[in-house]
């Protein structure tokens, strides 16, 4: 897209809509794993998911490298042990070049801190677990082209959309 803010904009449909409770006390990240694998999904996005946390491991970037890819000391990681409101899950998901999906989540949750409600949020990693009600929903696409490819830039995983 020359001379465009945009990399890439696809068009298509919402297939289905899968949701998904979720076991006490098991890692969010692998059951949302088990969820694409048992369901078959390909290419979607999260439209949400809530519940309690008893643990989380917030991933975030606190520096931008000098050179890519982005490596574990760019990064930090958070470690939450305590009651926490999953309020969000958002993030995608799309096929690898061997076809295999490359899931791509960021959550939010909410935690007291003395009298004061906050909220931390990051990517999604394993070591998040779940406590009570906690569902995820996700929308499966179809006719939109998107993939997950190493990208000449970031030398990582990206998202690619075929115009």
């Amino acid at each position: 897209m020359k001379n465009s803010l945009i990399e890439g904009l696809g068009f298509g449909k919402i297939k289905r809509i899968v949701i998904a409770k979720i076991k006490i006390g098991v890692d969010l990240l692998e059951a949302i794993e088990e969820v694409i694998k048992k369901t078959g999904i390909k290419k979607g996005i999260f439209i949400g998911g809530v519940g309690a946390l008893e643990k989380a491991i917030f991933r975030n970037l606190f520096e931008f490298p000098k050179f890519y890819p982005i490596r574990p000391e760019n990064r930090i990681y958070l470690k939450v042990e305590k009651p926490m409101e999953l309020v969000s899950l958002t993030g995608h998901i799309s096929p690898k070049k061997d076809g295999t999906p490359y899931i791509h989540p960021h959550f939010s949750a909410s935690m007291v801190e003395g009298k004061t409600v906050i909220t931390m949020g990051g990517h999604l990693t394993k070591g998040t677990i779940t406590n009570v009600k906690v569902a995820v929903t996700i929308a499966e696409l179809e006719g939109i082209q998107m993939r997950t490819r190493i990208g000449k830039l970031l030398k990582a995983d990206e998202l690619q959309i075929i115009s």
